[in-house]
């Protein structure tokens, strides 16, 4: 049963936030099962990885976990990687919705997908209140109520939510 001795199983339930591997192993209760664990990873050229935990807006946790002997990113390269793992969670569990057959429509108003195109380049609230000479205050609520149209936990998760359903690009 890995899942209860795999130390970033167990850091990710402590963290809740994107982190390599090697962290895990550093911080968790290192003991004969979770040492196994990492062991036969270790077998399969599994060295070390990134492990990017999302808190669902139902307070459930899923993580994609990906692995490899060596895993060197940039800060870009990690902010992708994990836009991208939140884009497939999310769209894991739209496939999952429409297989119980809820109907996921929801319209966001021009100024909100303007807001999200705009996160998605990284602009904090106060810039795209700037760009868009708007108050702080109100770009601010605009992402708000995109990140609760599109059932989003948090920025990143509205982000890729609005690309993949073409708000944005």
């Amino acid at each position: 049963n890995y899942v209860d001795h795999d130390p970033v199983v167990s850091h990710m339930k402590q963290l809740q936030a994107p982190f390599q591997w090697r962290d895990a192993s550093k911080s968790s209760v290192v003991d004969k099962s979770s040492d196994e664990v990492m062991g036969d990873a270790r077998e399969f050229k599994l060295r070390d990885g990134l492990a990017l935990p999302l808190v669902t807006l139902d307070g459930q946790i899923v993580m994609v976990s990906l692995g490899g002997e060596s895993v060197e990113l940039s800060d870009q390269e990690f902010g992708m990687v994990s836009l991208a793992s939140t884009y497939a969670i999310g769209r894991a569990m739209q496939l999952h919705t429409k297989a119980d057959g809820v109907i996921d429509h929801i319209e966001l108003t021009a100024r909100e997908r303007e807001c999200l195109q705009w996160a998605a380049v990284g602009k904090s609230e106060w810039e795209i209140s700037q760009i868009l000479g708007i108050s702080e205050h109100t770009s601010e609520k605009h992402l708000l109520n995109a990140k609760s149209k599109l059932g989003a936990a948090n920025r990143v998760q509205a982000v890729a939510e609005a690309i993949r359903r073409g708000y944005i690009s």
